[in-house]
Parts: structure tokens; C-alpha cells; sequence
């Protein structure tokens, strides 16, 4: 496939026939089309826009205590990327140039691989944004990922003070884009709308640009968890809409937004903003051996139960991209749709 790459220090494009992109390398913004601005292509014939690497399985918690519904089970028993490995990862994938930024799997602490901040700075040198999640930092640590990310997500669990202390570290540090990740569940309702009226009276979440609310899949510890019932959901949207806080979804809630968006009468001009799920699509996947899933909650599931190798000698575009698992996952995830919004939806859990 012919197509042409323009990367420069603000902006980075793709100009191709049936895909092309502007992303903004400094605010993230990323705008994609097909043949034509109304054209919304399936999927990326060169390779994903966006890749979520998993550089460390170890993990210990907030304040000593694992979170009870990590969908990776992660302990603090676990293994972490080196800096080779990640490198030769990162150069398999980033042979079409096509890449624009990089989501790291990591720890609560960001101290689970000590070669983070060499990956991350590999990252930057090759024109890639750094992207990452904690849950509890340090002022230490927040200085380096300041320096380092385009933006930092904080995850809300149980520790109130875990959280709001990293935000305001990072926000110390300079750091522009503070997301905070809230898992939505049926047992996770009373702690989201705590974090809610925080949102209105704690200093510190004024340096929060929006809550993410990440719908649950009910993998690893995550299994004895229970989707959020519509009405808490519809609850949630419309008390941030009320109050003015910045909200937003990952793409396995697009269709549950869609659907409580139309019931709600929010502007019809938000559905160009959503992008359902992506995976094989435009972004991958790739845990800490170097094997490929489309997504980390496909990983060793009916869906994808082995793992394709990148890395040395790999050519991602033939044997991992158009592998003929990655086509057929590719191809149910593109049918599975919703018959009232025609949304994507995961073909794998009841989301």
C-alpha cells in the first residue's frame, strides 16, 4: 500500500488513499479519516496508529494492598520488559513509521521496571508520545514522568488519598494532562460518586482535565465483579454534565454512551468524537514476553488464546497484522455490531 508520512515537532500525518490521520503531538488530538473527511475507514492497512505495551507484570498495590479487580492479576511476583526487549518490540512495529503514540502497562508506583524511563526516552527519540497509568506516586516520580509523557492517567481505587496526592504531584511536576481512571461496576457505584463530589470541593482534582470511566471485562480479579446497571450509568453521565466535569469513556463503553447520549438528547455532533473499539483496527496490543493480542483484555481468551512473537526477524505488517488469527479476529469484531447505534462492540465480553 503506497502511502506517505509526515512527522514533524507539533504534528504528525498519514496521507494514504483509504486511511489518514493528523495527530497533535502536543494535546493528543488525533483526527482520522477515509477516502474523503465523511469516510470513516474499517481498519489500518499499515499497522496500528496506537500500541499498548505492557513493560512490567509486577505490582504492589496501593499502599501494600493489590486492587481486587485487576484484570491482570498482577502480584508483586511478576516480570518486567527490559530495555532490549522493549526496543526490539518497538522497532518491529515501528518499521511502516506510522505509529503515534504508546500506552505502558505498568504499576501503581511506576518503579516496577527499572528501565522505564529508558523506554520512555527511546520512545521520544523515534517521534512517539509516551502515555502511562499509576494509581500512587511519589513527587519523584512524578517529576520524571512529567518530563517524559504527553499525558498520565491516575487510577481511583480505594484510597482517596492515594490518588488526589498524585494528581497534585503531577501537577507540581508541570504536568499538563491528568486523566483520572475510574473502573465502573455495580460495586464500584458509591466510590464513583464520592470521586464525584470531590470533583467539585478538592483542590487537588482541579488539576484533573477528565475522568475516564472504564467499563468492567470481567477477566483476572475482575471476574466476581458485576457490570453497572444502565440507570447508574445514565446516573454518572448526567451528573457530570450537570456539574461540569470533564468526562470521558474508553472504546469498550461507546456503544453504552451512545445509547444514554441519544436518551439524553447530548449534541448529535459527539458521535464524531467516539471511536469504539479499535483493536486490530488501529491499535494492538503486546504484553511483557513481546507477544501481540488485539487488546490486553483479549489476551489468552477463547477469542486469542496464544500470543503472536514480535520482534527480531518479524515483519509485523505480514505475520502479525495480516496474520490469518489477527484477520479473522479482525473481521468478528467489524461484524459484531449494535443494531441501535451500528456501534463496534467487543465480541468477547458483556460490556
Amino acid at each position: 500500500m503506497n502511502y506517505k508520512i509526515v512527522d514533524g515537532k507539533k504534528l504528525k500525518a498519514l496521507q494514504s488513499e483509504d486511511c489518514n490521520y493528523v495527530f497533535n503531538k502536543v494535546n493528543g488530538t488525533m483526527m482520522t479519516w477515509g477516502k474523503t473527511m465523511d469516510d470513516d475507514p474499517e481498519y489500518s492497512k499499515v499497522g496500528p496508529f496506537i500500541a499498548d505495551i505492557e513493560v512490567t507484570t509486577i505490582c504492589h498495590g496501593i499502599n501494600g494492598v493489590v486492587c481486587p479487580f485487576c484484570y491482570k492479576s498482577n502480584t508483586p511476583n511478576g516480570k518486567y520488559m527490559s530495555f532490549e526487549k522493549f526496543k526490539e518490540v518497538f522497532d518491529c512495529i515501528f518499521k511502516t513509521k506510522v505509529l503515534t503514540q504508546i500506552a505502558f502497562g505498568t504499576d501503581s508506583q511506576a518503579k516496577g521496571n527499572p528501565d522505564l524511563w529508558k523506554i520512555m526516552d527511546y520512545t521520544r527519540e523515534n517521534g512517539v508520545i509516551p502515555n502511562i497509568t499509576v494509581a500512587q506516586i511519589d513527587q519523584e516520580t512524578a517529576n520524571e514522568l512529567a518530563k517524559r509523557c504527553g499525558a498520565v492517567a491516575v487510577s481511583h481505587y480505594h484510597d482517596n488519598e492515594a490518588c488526589y496526592n498524585s494528581i497534585q504531584y503531577l501537577h507540581n511536576a508541570g504536568m499538563k494532562q491528568i486523566n483520572i481512571h475510574q473502573l465502573i461496576s455495580k460495586e464500584t457505584y458509591p466510590s464513583v460518586m464520592r470521586l464525584l463530589q470531590d470533583m467539585k470541593t478538592d483542590e487537588r482534582l482541579k488539576h484533573v482535565r477528565a475522568i475516564v470511566f472504564l467499563s468492567l471485562k470481567t477477566k483476572g480479579r475482575g471476574e466476581v465483579f458485576h457490570r453497572m446497571p444502565d440507570e447508574q450509568f445514565e446516573e454518572i453521565v448526567k451528573f457530570c454534565i450537570d456539574n461540569n466535569i470533564g468526562y470521558g469513556f474508553d472504546s469498550c463503553g461507546a456503544v453504552k454512551f451512545m445509547l444514554v447520549a441519544k436518551k439524553l438528547g447530548i449534541d448529535a455532533k459527539v458521535k464524531d468524537l467516539i471511536e469504539p473499539c479499535e483493536s486490530s483496527l488501529f491499535s494492538t496490543y503486546i504484553n511483557t514476553e513481546g507477544d501481540f493480542y488485539p487488546c490486553s483484555f483479549a489476551e489468552k481468551t477463547d477469542a486469542f488464546p496464544v500470543g503472536i512473537r514480535v520482534g527480531e526477524g518479524v515483519d509485523f505488517l505480514k505475520d502479525v497484522w495480516f496474520n490469518e488469527r489477527t484477520v479473522a479476529f479482525r473481521k468478528k469484531l467489524i461484524a459484531n455490531k449494535c443494531s441501535t447505534t451500528g456501534c463496534r462492540m467487543c465480541p468477547i465480553y458483556n460490556v
